[in-house]
C-alpha cells in the first residue's frame, strides 16, 4: 500500500448469506431437543425452578428496570431504534456508509425471520409462572426480545468497534461495553417477569449472534488501518535480536542495497492478484527489484521456494498467504539464515497475530520492511503416522486436529476462521482420549483427554489465550490438554479462558504456568521435547494442516531456528527492555521475560 493511499474497500460477500437458513435450521434443532430428548434432563429440567424462585422473590427495583428493559426490546421500539441508527449512521457519513446501514437493518431483519420460523416448528409454553407482560402467540422458544436487542445493540457494538476514529480506545471500549450489555439485560429481564425459560433467552442470544456474523461478513469490509509508521507492537510480540546484515530496516530504493533478491511464496487463493500486485510494488519501493515469484500448490506447500533459494543471494522470503503458506516456508528456511517476511492472506493468520502485525497484508509488509530482523523458535513433529515437518504456531492432536480437518475449503474462503467454529460444533460430542505423555526425560504420565495443543505461540482468533505462557523465543513449548467433563466441564474452560482476556485481572494457575486449572478442564505443561502415545490412532495437525493420523506424537522446539521481519520497535517497547536489562535479564531468559511483558 502506498505511504497516504488507503486500500481500496473489500467487495461484498452476499453468497454467505445461504448461512441463514443453516442458522435457522439449528435453531430449529435446538428447540427440537430441548422439547423432546433433553426436557427431562438437566439442566433444562432444572429450568422451571428457576423461573419459579425468582417469581417468589420479585420485588423492588428490579421490577421497574425489568419492565423498562422489556419494553425497550418490544418491537415498536426495535423498530423505532432501527430506523433512528439507519438514518444517523446514513447521515452522519453523508451517504458513505451505506454497508453499515444495511447490515444494521439486515440483521435486524434477518435475526426477525429465523425467530418466526423457529416459532412455527417449535412449540415450546412459555413458563408455569405469573407473567409481568402481555404474552404474544408465540412459542416460548426463542426469545425474540432477546434475539432483537442482540442484533441491534450487538450491530451497533460492532460498528464502534470497526469503525470509531482510532486515538479513542477508551471511548470505544464503553460504548462497546455499554452496547453489548443491552441484550443480556434484556434476557435477565425477560426471565425475572416470567416470559421465557432461561434457555429461550440463550438461543436468542445465540440467534442475533450468528445473524450478526453471517451479515458483517457478507456486508462490511474491514476495518483500515493505520500506516505501519504508527504501528504499536504489543508487549507479548518476539524480541528483536540483530542479526548479521540482515538487521535493521531495509533500505530505501535507490539507496546502497537496492536491488537485492526476495523470493515471493504465493498462496494462488489467499493472496490475489491485486494483493500480489500491492505486494510487488511494497518491495520494489524498498529495494528489492530482483523479484522471484512462486505459487504454492497442494503438493509443493512452499511451492518452488527450495529451489529460488538456491539459486542466487537470496536476501529475503515473503510467505503470501496463512499459516499453512508460512509454516512450509519456515520448514525450508529454518538454519539457513534468510529472514521471512509474513503477508497475512489465510484464514487464521496466527503467528501474524500473535507477533503483533497488522491484519491488512500489504500494511504487514510494509510494517516487517520497515523493523527489524529476530530469531524466533520453531517446533519439530515427528510421529509413526504424520510425516516430519516444523510449525511455527501450534501443533495438535483430537478434537484440534478433527476440527481442522472437517473445515472445508469453501467455506474457509467464505467464512474464514468462522469455519473452524461451525466444524467445532460437530466434533464437540466425540469421545475422550487414552494417552501418556512424557516431557523431557521425566516419567511417562497417563491422562485422558479430548485435545492435545502444542504450542510455540499462545493466542487463537481474538485473542484468546488458549496457551498463554507460550513465547516464540524462550527456547520451549507450552503443552495443553483439554478434557472437559460435560457443559459444566465446557462452560469452566470457557471461562477460565475468557477471564484471561480481561485487563488486569489475575488469573489462577499452575505452578510457572503449570498445571491444572478449570475444575480440571485444562491442564498446563512445558518443555523442550514431548512424547506422546495414544491408545488409538488420532488425527494430527500442524499450524491448521493435517499431516497424517498415528499413534505416536514427538514434538520438541529448535531454538532460534528461524530468522523473521517485525515491525520497527515502540517506544513503550525500548523502555521495557532497558528495564529488562537493568533488572538482570539477559540472554534467551531475558529475552522471554521482556516478550512476556514483564
Amino acid at each position: 500500500m502506498r505511504p497516504g493511499h488507503s486500500a481500496p474497500p473489500a467487495p461484498c460477500r452476499p453468497t454467505v448469506l445461504w448461512l441463514l437458513p443453516v442458522q435457522a435450521a439449528l435453531m430449529v434443532g435446538l428447540g427440537l431437543l430441548v422439547t423432546g430428548p433433553l426436557a427431562d434432563r438437566r439442566p433444562v429440567a432444572a429450568e422451571d425452578g428457576v423461573n419459579r424462585s425468582l417469581a417468589a422473590h420479585r420485588a423492588g427495583p428490579a421490577l421497574p428496570l425489568s419492565e423498562w428493559l422489556s419494553r425497550l426490546a418490544g418491537t415498536p421500539s426495535i423498530t423505532a431504534l432501527t430506523v433512528l441508527a439507519v438514518v444517523v449512521v446514513l447521515a452522519a457519513s453523508r451517504g458513505r456508509r451505506l454497508r453499515e446501514a444495511l447490515f444494521l437493518a439486515g440483521a435486524v431483519a434477518a435475526q426477525s425471520a429465523v425467530f418466526l420460523l423457529v416459532t412455527l416448528i417449535v412449540e415450546r409454553p412459555r413458563p408455569y409462572v405469573p407473567h409481568l407482560d402481555a404474552a404474544p402467540p408465540t412459542s416460548s422458544f426463542p426469545s425474540g426480545h432477546v434475539g432483537a436487542a442482540t442484533a441491534l445493540f450487538g450491530g451497533l457494538a460492532v460498528l464502534v468497534a470497526l469503525r470509531l476514529r482510532p486515538g479513542r480506545q477508551w471511548t470505544r471500549a464503553a460504548l462497546v461495553s455499554v452496547l453489548l450489555a443491552v441484550p443480556v439485560l434484556v434476557a435477565c429481564s425477560r426471565v425475572y417477569r416470567g416470559m421465557h425459560h432461561p434457555s429461550d433467552v440463550v438461543v436468542g442470544l445465540l440467534n442475533g449472534a450468528c445473524t450478526l456474523l453471517v451479515l458483517a461478513r457478507a456486508l462490511l469490509p474491514p476495518a483500515r488501518h493505520r500506516p505501519p509508521a504508527r504501528t504499536a507492537l504489543g508487549a507479548d510480540a518476539a524480541d528483536r535480536v540483530p542479526v548479521g546484515p540482515q538487521a535493521g530496516p531495509a533500505p530505501a530504493p535507490g539507496g546502497a542495497g537496492a536491488g537485492r533478491r526476495a523470493v515471493v511464496v504465493r498462496h494462488p487463493h489467499g493472496c490475489a492478484t491485486e494483493s500480489a500486485e500491492r505486494v510487488r510494488e511494497v518491495l520494489h519501493r524498498h529495494g528489492y527489484a530482483d523479484q522471484a515469484w512462486t505459487e504454492t500448490s497442494a503438493e509443493h506447500p512452499a511451492g518452488a521456494l527450495a529451489g529460488r533459494i538456491g539459486e542466487d543471494d537470496t536476501a529475503l522470503v515473503v510467505a503470501c498467504g496463512g499459516d499453512g503458506t508460512v509454516r512450509a516456508c519456515a520448514d525450508v528456511l529454518a538454519h539457513t539464515g534468510i529472514p521471512l517476511a509474513v503477508v497475512p492472506c489465510g484464514t487464521g493468520n496466527l503467528l501474524a497475530h500473535n507477533l503483533r502485525l497488522p491484519a491488512d497484508p500489504c500494511a504487514a509488509l510494509e510494517a516487517a520492511l520497515s523493523g527489524e530482523t529476530a530469531r524466533i523458535d520453531v517446533g519439530r513433529v515427528r510421529g509413526d503416522g504424520p510425516r516430519p515437518v516444523r510449525f511455527t504456531v501450534m501443533a495438535g492432536a483430537g478434537f484440534d486436529a478433527a476440527m481442522v480437518a472437517d473445515a472445508s475449503e469453501r467455506v474457509k474462503r467464505r467464512l474464514g476462521w468462522g469455519a473452524y467454529a461451525l466444524s467445532a460444533l460437530r466434533h464437540l460430542g466425540d469421545p475422550r482420549m487414552r494417552l501418556s505423555i512424557r516431557l523431557d526425560l521425566g516419567p511417562q504420565q497417563e491422562r485422558r483427554a479430548r485435545m492435545v495443543v502444542i504450542g510455540n505461540v499462545g493466542s487463537l482468533q481474538g485473542g484468546l489465550p488458549l496457551l498463554p505462557d507460550a513465547r516464540p523465543d524462550d527456547g520451549r513449548l507450552q503443552v495443553v490438554l483439554l478434557d472437559p467433563r460435560g457443559v459444566r466441564g465446557w462452560l469452566a474452560a470457557a471461562g477460565h479462558l475468557g477471564a484471561r482476556m480481561l485487563p488486569g485481572r489475575p488469573v489462577p494457575g499452575g505452578d510457572g504456568g503449570c498445571g491444572t486449572v478449570a475444575g480440571g478442564a485444562l491442564e498446563y505443561f512445558s518443555a523442550e521435547r514431548i512424547d506422546i502415545r495414544f491408545a488409538r490412532p488420532q488425527p494430527c495437525e500442524v499450524d491448521g494442516d493435517v499431516i497424517g493420523t498415528g499413534t505416536r506424537l514427538s514434538v520438541e522446539v529448535e531454538p532460534g531456528a528461524l530468522l523473521i521481519r517485525l515491525p520497527p520497535r515502540t517506544p513503550q517497547a525500548q523502555a521495557e527492555r532497558g528495564r529488562t536489562a537493568a533488572a538482570g535479564g539477559t540472554g534467551r531468559a531475558g529475552r522471554a521475560a521482556h516478550t512476556a511483558g514483564g
